[in-house]
């Protein structure tokens, strides 16, 4: 499914370094249709463009690791991606499997029916197993806000801080819409600064990426990095 765009007006703050954005980026390689070679192609473009990460799928997690190390661009996968229905024994498995496979940042989609439900004790304790999973290893929290009041966005938030999460994250990109200006503001309300927050889901311009990170967004789901970068180039050149 095709996220649409965040329309955001041209940013007319001072522009960061290319560098400090590319160190804001996961760049996002889950889409199923995927070959080895695409993602080979995406690997290459999180390396050379010195990304703070690369989101694969579980699948190609051990392709990663090897391909990026040494980069200093991290591995991160999925875990109950795009649904979030997986039992947590099997969200914990699948955490434990991926570590070992090289995973170093993994991106949890939680039991976003239950949050709806308000058992926040079931969200908050399968956080809580992933955590432990990933050992050490930060886990982004999604949410899923699309289909979420602000309450249970407030709440999903307080779980996953409790629980031990690194970063609560808005979008997996796979819902009807992303991240939006009022979520990350919200998200960023809702944690402490200990907690980092991703915006996901529709991040494809410098200016979504520039405004969103101004609302709090630390880290950004994006599939269209090299674009972002050479715009911000560009910009900083006098050429944009």
């Amino acid at each position: 499914m095709s996220v649409a765009s965040i329309d955001a007006p041209r940013y007319a703050g001072p522009l960061p370094s290319v560098r400090d954005v590319a160190k804001l980026i996961d760049h996002s390689l889950l889409r199923p249709e995927l070959t080895r070679a695409d993602v080979l192609a995406g690997l290459a473009t999180a390396r050379d463009r010195d990304t703070a990460s690369v989101c694969v799928r579980p699948a190609d997690v051990a392709l990663a690791a090897d391909e990026l190390r040494g980069s200093g661009v991290a591995v991160g996968t999925v875990a109950g991606f795009p649904h979030g229905g997986a039992t947590t024994a099997a969200k914990a498995y699948e955490t434990a499997e991926l570590v070992a496979l090289g995973a170093g940042e993994i991106d949890l989609v939680i039991d976003i029916g239950r949050l709806r439900d308000g058992d926040l004790a079931y969200v908050e304790d399968q956080i809580a197993a992933v955590v432990a999973a990933a050992d050490g290893r930060p886990v982004k929290v999604i949410l899923e806000t699309w289909y979420l009041t602000d309450e249970q966005k407030i709440a999903g938030c307080a779980a996953a801080e409790r629980a031990g999460a690194a970063y609560v994250k808005t979008s997996t990109g796979f819902a009807a819409g992303g991240a939006t200006a009022a979520d990350v503001a919200l998200l960023r309300r809702s944690v402490s600064p200990s907690v980092g927050v991703k915006a996901a889901g529709g991040v494809r311009t410098l200016d979504a990426l520039l405004a969103l990170r101004d609302l709090g967004a630390t880290r950004f789901g994006a599939t269209t990095t090299a674009a972002v970068l050479d715009d911000l180039a560009g910009r900083r050149a006098g050429r944009g």
